[in-house]
């Protein structure tokens, strides 16, 4: 049997048009519908891993930091061996505040570098496509 011999099958052709074009507007509602439920899904599913990724993120910077803190306390016991315990710490008290400032300094110069924080090159273009659509709507 093929589809033009089966019962459910009927000529579109005779359909009105509004009928048509409701149908059609209903079918891309579902559509739409559809496509939002998946998207939504999909970035639930991605916002599940990215909080896993970011807690594991956060461990490793912990482990990270407690790693350095040993090395740190590594290198005054290895400079008490030729020095106070004191001055040991002292040097490596004063190179590490050294180190901070210096990073201060370098992200307080690409922080102004970025500012102001808006999309600049985007909101420029967004007023010459308006200022394009209002001079062809003039015409």
């Amino acid at each position: 049997m093929t589809t033009a011999d089966s019962p459910h099958a009927h000529d579109r052709s005779t359909e009105p048009v509004g009928e048509l074009v409701q149908r059609a507007s209903q079918q891309l509602s579902q559509l739409v519908r559809d496509e939002m439920r998946l998207a939504q899904a999909e970035m639930a599913q991605k916002g599940k891993r990215f909080g896993k990724g970011g807690g594991l993120f956060g461990g490793a910077g912990l482990v990270g930091v407690l790693a350095l803190q040993a090395l740190v306390a590594t290198v005054i016991a290895a400079l008490a061996l030729v020095l106070d315990v004191w001055a040991a710490a002292l040097i490596v008290t004063v190179v590490l505040a050294g180190v901070a400032g210096l990073l201060a300094t370098l992200g307080k110069q690409q922080i102004s570098r970025a500012a102001p924080p808006a999309p600049e090159q985007t909101v420029g273009s967004v007023k010459a496509d308006v200022a394009e659509i209002k001079e062809r709507a003039q015409r």
